[in-house]
Parts: structure tokens; sequence; C-alpha cells
């Protein structure tokens, strides 16, 4: 199966990878390579729990500009 995975970096310096398709899948690492195994670890763990079961598809990342006073 393939996932997309967002991945960010967090106030402290970490990498962040979530996967939108998978609500609660989620995982951080220091360095991009431990944080790609680390999000493949979460997705089995979450099929393995969930039953295989997904929430839907994955659409796309939007950027959306707020002013604020």
């Amino acid at each position: 199966m393939r996932f997309e995975v967002v991945v960010r970096t967090d106030e402290d310096g970490y990498y962040v990878a979530t996967v939108p398709e998978l609500p609660g899948c989620h995982t951080q690492a220091k360095s991009l390579d431990d944080l790609m195994n680390r999000i493949k670890e979460a997705i089995s763990l979450y099929l393995e729990t969930e039953g295989g079961s997904t929430a839907g598809s994955f659409v796309g990342v939007q950027v959306v500009e707020v002013e604020t006073a």
C-alpha cells in the first residue's frame, strides 16, 4: 500500500511525519532517514490495530494566508 506522508519540522528542530489518510498516525525523529523508518513502522502498526481500514483519500495541501491583528 502507498500513503502520502506530510513532513514538517517542529520548534525543537525535529522532523514530524503525519499520514493524512490515517488519523492519529504520526511520528517524529531528528533525521529524515530515521523519520522514514519510523513512519513506515507507525503505518504498519496502525493497519494492524485498525484492521487495515483507512479514513479516506488524501487530496492535497493548501496554503492559506490569514492577516492577524
